[in-house]
C-alpha cells in the first residue's frame, strides 16, 4: 500500500504530534502509519483524511490497483 500521509501532513504544516492530537492517537501511531508498519482502522483513516483535507483513497490507495498518484 502506497502511503502519502507524511507528504500531506507536511503540506498541511502539521507535525506528527499535532496530527496525532487532532485524530486522538499517539505520535508513535502516526509514525507507524507513515512508515507503513501499521494500517489504520477505517475510522482512523477517515479522521486523518479529514484533518489533511483529502480523501482516504488518496492517502491509502493500494499501489497495485493502478490508481493515479495524488496531485
Amino acid at each position: 500500500m502506497d502511503r502519502r500521509v507524511a507528504e500531506r501532513r507536511l503540506a498541511s504544516s502539521l507535525t506528527q504530534v499535532q496530527l496525532a492530537a487532532l485524530v486522538g492517537v499517539s505520535r508513535q501511531t502516526i509514525i507507524s502509519i507513515e512508515r507503513g508498519k501499521f494500517s489504520p482502522s477505517v475510522l482512523l483513516a477517515i479522521k486523518i483524511a479529514r484533518e489533511l483535507n483529502t480523501s482516504v483513497e488518496l492517502l491509502f490507495a493500494p499501489s497495485d490497483q493502478g490508481l493515479p498518484a495524488p496531485q
